[in-house]
């Protein structure tokens, strides 16, 4: 198969199928510190399957993009002025919390 023919998202499916059953990849990913080393581990498979993709093509692409989100556990989109939309490590409840919580308690039956 001439990989270079394919496009993006069907290098990825081929990389992502690929992976399912590579023992020693998928640990390699889930022993990656940061999202930096586990797209080191998956450019280095991408080559090994001549696959081409790029850094670039791995981190704005589904599912790769959100494996680099969740490793780094940043938010994909921000409110207002920087404000996280997704708070992941907070242990106090966020401002939407709040505001979501005291927004129902309107709609509360009262008994």
């Amino acid at each position: 198969m001439d990989t270079k023919r394919l496009s993006v998202s069907q290098k990825i499916k081929l990389l992502l199928e690929s992976l399912d059953g590579d023992e020693s990849t998928n640990e390699a990913l889930s022993r990656s510190e940061d999202s930096e080393a586990m797209l080191v581990v998956l450019l280095e498979f991408s080559s090994k399957l001549r696959l081409g993709l790029t850094k670039d093509e791995l981190m704005n692409n589904p599912p790769i993009r959100d494996w680099v989100w969740w490793k780094n556990k940043q938010a994909l989109v921000t409110l207002g002025d920087g404000t996280l939309r997704h708070q992941q490590d907070s242990s106090s409840k966020t401002r939407w919390d709040a505001w979501t919580i005291g927004f129902f308690k309107l709609f509360r039956r009262k008994k």
